[in-house]
Order: structure tokens, then C-alpha cells, then sequence
């Protein structure tokens, strides 16, 4: 069975699905990859690294997608709405499609992706139980973009992180606000201690105190409740927009003391919620600024603009998108690291099989046989829809 790795088509992606040193592992298995010319190459993996790896080259794309019986991709087109439909007939039906493909939100690629009678999964989809915790693609990519948020804030900050005492006096502590202390909250929250910055966070969550507190970062405790903060699969979900606006009001004068913020509140498939207004942020110290991670999904902060720098009274309000991409070489390795063990988890006797009693791929599923699967995306379609 033979596994595809085409060069990802979406402007400024950088990472490439699997890296030689996932390879090794896959053969074992039985399965053989094939990989398009220079695939790995914007994150630092050559050609010849995967043909050492046994991995085979080939010239085109075409010929990736033609060959492979399992295509594995970082973003097939539901994630990709600029370049990806291109690829929609390059599928054919029986193929087994493995990426990122934003399932809630990207209705009609998964109408269009049934269509073209691929089995599809979504690695955004999956369940987080402990089995399936080292093919998490969420969890690995958030972890690169906690690091880099805290560097992005480190450099567009007048002021350095940490307290130094000098001959010319001496420099407080820059003070950091970490909104949402999941995957890429505490690594921010890492980054930013390791840097000698002042650390605070604040999750909808209580049970999640000790691990802010273990990183060296306080805690903040709203009196607000929130038990239901998480749905079945154990991804954020959405509550009422009271809740919303009770934080809101408890959050002001936590934004305001602090000169930077980093917010990375998001729910799958759905707008993500504003925590951060404009009256916060008119109270924040100019020359202080916001790193808002859920600028993707529209933003945490009211001002934030995705993909741009907003500047707000003397705040800077940075609205990045696609971090991970921008650590290529090691966002890789992890996204990897995920797709690979997920294909050796769904490999017997040395073909790729969709059991659909699994709850990881069941959970991940979404198209198969002409058909929208996953009872989540099928509810937003409406049950039962076919191609």
C-alpha cells in the first residue's frame, strides 16, 4: 500500500505531513511512501534525507495523488480554500485522504470531498482520550504556537522581559497575561517564565490551576462557573454569552496591569469568543500589546485583525496566523511524529484499514463511500446528507 506526500499548496505553509524519520517506522509496517520532489524542503528536509529513508521521489504532484492509496497532507482543501479545491480532481474514489481539513466550519468541502468518494479524516478531529494523545496534531501545532507568541510579544515589546539589575538601575519585569491555559497557554506561560517575565493566567477551567502554578505562572480565580467548559470529546466548547460578559467585566483590571496578553481561546468549527474589548484594552498601558493565537477563528480581542498588526492607543494588537508554519523544521517533526503513529494505529497486516468500531477513527471520519459520516459534521449538514 503506498502512502502519498505532496508539497502543500497553501501560500505560506511551510510543513510538510510526514518527515524522513517517520518513514523508517511506516515501511516496517509494510506501507511504502512516496513523496513529491521538494516536499520537505521549506522545512529543512531534503530529497535525498527521504530517499535514504527508503522513500521514493517523484517529479509531480499529479503522480503523488495517481500512485498513493493514502494521501497525507497538512492541509487538504476544507484547510485550504485559496489553492485546495485544485486538488479535488486529482482525487479518486477509495482513496484515503489524511489532514487538517477544518470539517465544522468547511461544510462544502466535506459535501465536495464526499463527492469524490474519499475516505477523509480530519486530524482536528481527534477524540482526545489518552490512546489517542501522541496522533493529537492540535496539541503538538498549539504547543509551537504558545512558543512563538511569547516570542513575538518578546520582540515587539519596548521593554525586555525579565528584571535586571544593572550599574544604570535597575529593570522590572515585563508582566504577561495568559488567557486560556490549555496546550498553547501553558507553553506560553513556560516561554515567558524561561524569559523572566512576570506570569499570570486565567482559565475557564479551576482543574487547571496546578499546572499553571507548577510552570511558575499565579493563577487567577474569577468567581464564575463553568462546568460544562468542555464537550464529550473533551475540545473547548461554547457557553452563553452571559458567562462571556460576566468575564469580561472580571478580566478589566487584570488586562490593564498587565503590558502583555496573550490570548488562545478557540472552539472547533466556531467563531471564538471576544474576551478582550475595547474598553480593556483602552485601559492598557500604551507601548503594551496582545498576541490574540485565536486570530484564525476571528479573534478573542474585539480589535483584533487577522493576519495584521493593529495599532489602538498606543497598543499593538497582533493578529498571527498560521504559527506553527513559521517553525517548520520542528512543527513538522511533531505533526509527524502524529500522522505516523495515527497510520501504523489504522495499518493491519500491512494495509491501511477504517474500522469504524474504533472509536480514533470513527471520531476522525468524516466522508466515506459517498457519504458525510461523522455525526458532528452531519448535523451541520443535515443528517443523512449524500453526495
Amino acid at each position: 500500500m503506498i502512502v502519498g506526500v505532496p508539497r502543500e499548496s497553501f501560500p505560506g505553509e511551510r510543513r510538510v505531513a510526514l518527515v524522513p524519520a517517520s518513514l523508517s517506522p511506516l515501511k516496517k509496517a509494510g506501507l511504502e511512501v512516496v513523496i513529491e520532489a521538494g516536499a520537505g524542503v521549506p522545512a529543512g528536509f531534503s530529497d535525498t534525507e527521504y530517499t535514504d529513508k527508503g522513500g521514493e521521489i517523484v517529479a509531480s504532484r499529479s503522480e503523488v495523488f495517481a500512485r498513493a492509496d493514502v494521501l497525507t497532507q497538512v492541509r487538504a482543501f476544507g484547510a485550504n480554500t485559496e489553492t485546495g479545491s485544485a486538488d479535488l480532481d486529482s482525487y479518486r474514489k477509495g482513496q484515503i485522504v489524511i489532514a487538517t481539513c477544518d470539517p465544522l466550519a468547511a461544510l462544502e468541502a466535506d459535501r465536495q470531498a464526499a463527492a469524490a468518494g474519499v475516505a477523509l479524516l480530519s486530524l482536528e478531529m481527534m477524540p482526545r482520550i489518552t490512546r489517542a494523545q501522541s496522533m493529537d496534531v492540535l496539541s503538538s501545532q498549539a504547543t509551537i504556537a504558545g512558543y512563538k507568541a511569547v516570542l513575538l510579544a518578546a520582540s515587539a515589546l519596548p521593554r525586555m522581559f525579565p528584571m535586571l539589575m544593572t550599574a544604570a538601575g535597575t529593570v522590572s519585569p515585563a508582566h504577561v497575561f495568559v488567557v486560556g491555559a490549555g496546550v498553547a497557554g501553558l507553553q506560553a506561560i513556560a516561554t515567558a517564565k524561561r524569559l523572566g517575565a512576570v506570569v499570570s493566567a486565567y482559565d475557564v477551567r479551576p482543574a487547571v490551576k496546578e499546572q499553571v502554578q507548577s510552570l511558575g505562572g499565579k493563577f487567577i480565580e474569577f468567581e464564575l462557573e463553568a462546568a460544562a467548559a468542555e464537550d464529550a470529546g473533551g475540545y473547548a466548547k461554547a457557553l452563553g454569552e452571559d458567562f462571556y460578559r460576566r468575564q469580561r467585566e472580571m478580566m478589566l483590571e487584570v488586562v490593564a496591569a498587565n503590558e502583555v496578553v496573550i490570548t488562545t481561546a478557540a472552539v472547533p468549527g466556531k467563531k471564538a469568543p471576544i474576551l478582550v474589548t475595547r474598553e480593556m484594552v483602552e485601559r492598557m498601558h500604551p507601548g503594551s500589546l496582545i498576541v490574540d493565537l485565536a486570530a484564525e477563528r476571528g479573534g478573542n480581542c474585539e480589535l483584533t485583525k487577522p493576519g495584521e498588526t493593529v495599532e489602538h492607543g498606543g497598543v499593538s494588537i497582533l493578529g498571527p496566523l498560521n504559527l506553527a508554519s513559521t517553525v517548520p523544521h520542528h512543527a513538522s517533526q511533531m505533526f509527524s511524529k502524529n500522522v505516523a503513529t495515527f497510520l501504523l494505529h489504522l495499518t493491519k497486516d500491512g494495509a491501511v484499514a477504517l474500522d469504524s468500531a474504533d472509536e480514533i477513527t470513527a471520531g476522525t471520519l468524516i466522508t466515506r463511500d459517498g457519504e458525510v459520516v461523522h455525526p458532528g459534521v452531519a448535523e451541520h449538514l443535515g443528517a443523512g446528507t449524500k453526495a
